[in-house]
This record gives structure tokens, C-alpha cells and sequence, in this order.
């Protein structure tokens, strides 16, 4: 097997409010190796994005840790790439100055910056959009610009909170074909997370199924699918086996957390 791009090893994450404890992560592990794409699905609180944010280096773990490369993270990096369901562009700069922002750490000029900029525009289909502000764009465009700039420095493995979750279905849908497209492109590392497990089934090489809080990975589901993956997927029987086994298994997790009797 190949060796592990990105690890987390029984990761605990306990916050608390004031007397009160609550016990987030109760010691979630599992390994992604390079270039693949899994996403983490689960019931409303049972840790996804805390995972997340830890793999940031946003937030810091209680107990266990998380590796990229074998090594131990500290703090948020270069390395990682973060995307959030919020668009978090400043609205005072334009389209191809939120961009460049992200590329002020790197040592290149002007030019250099403009051009990776313009580069990773393209990429998203932006490229004319280059001199707009944030508040001249659709929801879906705010998240391509958002992507373009995570992807801009080149981390080697890209984070992803819900970031289509506040979008219409439809561009929703497109906006994963547009990921997929990128992923094949550029073979990045992808740790995503999601509610919809359509979503989660279209993009992944893997799914990983959250208990209920306390979150822990309950089931790891391989996702043989041919790539490159297309919209008529979604109706094909592979797709919807797929789709029953992830939604029986996150259905379990969401009675024990409402206590409704079946």
C-alpha cells in the first residue's frame, strides 16, 4: 500500500463551555494516500468540520494528531489548502486580486502573481471575470474563485467544508463536475466534507461514515465507479447501491441521535 499522504491518529477534540464538556471527536483514525478523494459524511454534530478544522491546524486536537508526510502538523500550512461553504473573498478586492492574495507568502513578482492568478482563473472558467468584485457574482462563481485561489499555491492536499452546501441544486451539480474535472487534472489530495451523499458518492474514491457524536469512522466505503464521472451517473444502479448502503448507515446514526423508536 502506499505510503500515507495525510493521517489522523485517534483524534480527539473536546470542547468546553464553561462546566460543561462536550466530547466532539472520541478518537476518529483513518489515512488518505496521495491523489485520493474521500469525503466524510455524517449526522449534523457528529464532528466532520471540528475534524476538519483540525486538519487545518485551526483547531487544536485534545488528544492524538494529524500528519501530513508522516509528520506531525502544527498549525495551519502552505501544504493544506482550505476551502469553506462560506465564500470568505474580501469583497474590497477584486476577483483577481483575492487570487493573488493567497500567493503574497510566495517568492514571485508581480508578473508572477498576476499570471498564476490568471492561470487559476481559467481553470474555473473565470477568466473574464478577472477585474470583478465578489458582489458582481452568483453564488457558484464566489466558490470557483475560492477554489481557483486554494488551489493557486499548489498545496498538496486540498480541505473542503461543505463548500457547495449554499448553493442552488443545479449549480451544484455543476460546480462537482467542475471539481472532478480539477481533481483529474491536478491529482490532489481531497478531504471533503458533506451532508449529501449524492454528492458524496459522485465525487470520492472513498466515503467515510461518521458515528454520532462522539465522532469516530464507522464505516470506510470504497467507491468503484469509472472516472471520468458524469451527471447520468447519478440514475445508474451502481450509483444508487452505493447511494442506499451510505444512507442506511448514516440513517442508523441519525435514530440514536433523535431516539425515535423503528
Amino acid at each position: 500500500m502506499s505510503e500515507a499522504k495525510l493521517s489522523v491518529r485517534d483524534l480527539r477534540k473536546v470542547f468546553v463551555d464553561g462546566e460543561r464538556e462536550v466530547v466532539a471527536l472520541g478518537g476518529a483514525s483513518f489515512d488518505l494516500v496521495e491523489n485520493e478523494f474521500a469525503t466524510l459524511v455524517g449526522t449534523s454534530g457528529c464532528g466532520k468540520s471540528t475534524l476538519l478544522m483540525v486538519a487545518a491546524g485551526l483547531e487544536e486536537p485534545t488528544a492524538g494528531q494529524v500528519l501530513v508526510n508522516g509528520r506531525g502538523i502544527r498549525g495551519p500550512g502552505r501544504d493544506r489548502g482550505m476551502v469553506f461553504q462560506t465564500y470568505t473573498l474580501f469583497p474590497w478586492l477584486t476577483v483577481q486580486k483575492n487570487v493573488e492574495f493567497a500567493l503574497r507568502a510566495e517568492q514571485m513578482s508581480k508578473e508572477e502573481r498576476r499570471g498564476v492568478a490568471r492561470e487559476h482563473l481559467s481553470l474555473v472558467g473565470l477568466e473574464g471575470f478577472a477585474n470583478a468584485y465578489p458582489r458582481q457574482l452568483s453564488g457558484g462563481m464566489r466558490q470557483r474563485v475560492a477554489i481557483a485561489r486554494a488551489l493557486s499555491y499548489r498545496p498538496q492536499i486540498l480541505l473542503m467544508d461543505e463548500p457547495f452546501g449554499a448553493l442552488d441544486a443545479q449549480t451544484r451539480q455543476l460546480m462537482q463536475e467542475l471539481l472532478t474535472r480539477l481533481w483529474e487534472q491536478h491529482r490532489l489530495t481531497v478531504l471533503f466534507v458533506t451532508h449529501d451523499i449524492d454528492e458524496a458518492v459522485f465525487l470520492s474514491d472513498r466515503v467515510l461514515v461518521m458515528t454520532n457524536r462522539p465522532g469516530r469512522i464507522k464505516m470506510d466505503i470504497r467507491v468503484e465507479l469509472e472516472r471520468p464521472r458524469r451527471f447520468e451517473l447519478l440514475a445508474s444502479p451502481e450509483f444508487l447501491e452505493y447511494k442506499g448502503e451510505l444512507l442506511r448507515s448514516v440513517r442508523e446514526e441519525s435514530l440514536k441521535t433523535a431516539e425515535i423508536p423503528v
